[in-house]
């Protein structure tokens, strides 16, 4: 099958240009991203957890549903949830979403099936998406219609429509108040980026790029791009292959956001009011810190970028 921007070239090539216009205006599935807005973790102990964000990030919770916890990052309208763990789980980011302009759930499912993906009954929020792949799916659950897919690596996606915020109706825009919270310890402006570890990092890059007609932004490495989502300061970054072959579950590695006076001590003091520890030479556990500095050959300064991280 032809891809889109093969189309394009071999138009342009032709001097057949009459067709460009009405092709490369819509991105290949008809679906247009707007922002990321939205990622899952499941956690051990719900509670804590709440207390932790909330005291930390000072997130107010947007709703409260039968096994989950939706916290608001920020001003605008994006998204922490909070589930428990099941049986057999271990903590994990679960799945991210982005937000889609001119948002209707029918017209952006129909465009996934016409692109490859079978629709399925919701799964068993337990299964890694590799079990599922090339499928998508409608949760009905509290009065609150949401599409999935999973790629064709495993990567479990949301897509809502920008005035989400996990209420009811077709569109999940009918909320209640926020839940009054304490400011925290840092304030957060937005989601910047996930990192996901897949069985096929640049098969996934083109997969993205191609289907939701998105560039590259930046690269953080020859062979690393990221691909930009929205107005910029947003990305995601696909890296792989690791370990497992094509059967490895996908793993989204990292959530990053964005934050005003950027400050690597003054984080870092403030982690640590809170109990977060410096990892050292540690391996990485529970509440623990630590800084990554890219250096010119992943795309950072000389001396190197900082970066800092929490568990």
């Amino acid at each position: 099958m032809i891809k889109r921007r093969q189309l394009i070239a071999l138009l342009i090539a032709y001097g057949i240009s009459s067709l460009l216009p009405a092709i490369a205006a819509q991105p290949a599935a008809g679906i247009r991203v707007e922002k990321l807005n939205y990622f899952e973790i499941r956690v051990s102990d719900i509670d804590k957890s709440l207390v932790f964000y909330q005291q930390l990030l000072g997130m107010p919770v947007q709703s409260r549903s039968s096994d989950r916890i939706l916290l608001k990052i920020g001003e605008l309208n994006q998204y922490l949830a909070i589930r428990p763990l099941q049986a057999g789980e271990s903590p994990a980011i679960t799945q991210l979403g982005y937000s889609v302009q001119n948002y209707d759930l029918e017209t952006q499912l129909t465009a996934l099936k016409e692109n490859g993906f079978q629709e399925i009954a919701p799964p068993d929020i337990t299964l890694p998406g590799i079990e599922n792949t090339m499928s998508t799916w409608i949760d009905r659950q509290e009065n609150m219609p949401t599409l999935y897919f999973s790629d064709a690596r495993g990567l479990i996606v949301r897509l809502t429509d920008p005035s989400w915020c996990g209420g009811e109706g077709p569109l999940g825009n009918s909320c209640s108040a926020l839940e009054n919270v304490p400011a925290g310890v840092i304030q957060l402006d937005e989601i910047n980026h996930f990192t996901s570890f897949v069985n096929d990092g640049a098969g996934a890059n083109l997969f993205y790029q191609e289907f939701f007609d998105l560039e590259i932004q930046a690269y953080q490495g020859p062979g690393s791009p990221v691909t930009g989502i929205g107005d910029g300061k947003q990305f995601v970054m696909y890296a792989g292959p690791f370990p497992g072959g094509e059967n490895a579950p996908a793993n989204i590695h990292h959530v990053s956001f964005n934050l005003e006076g950027f400050d690597v001590d003054d984080l870092l003091s403030r982690l640590e009011s809170q109990g977060i520890t410096d990892r050292g030479e540690r391996q990485t556990g529970p509440m623990m810190h630590y800084i990554s500095l890219r250096m010119p050959a992943r795309g950072g300064v000389e001396g190197g970028t900082p970066e800092v991280y929490f568990t």
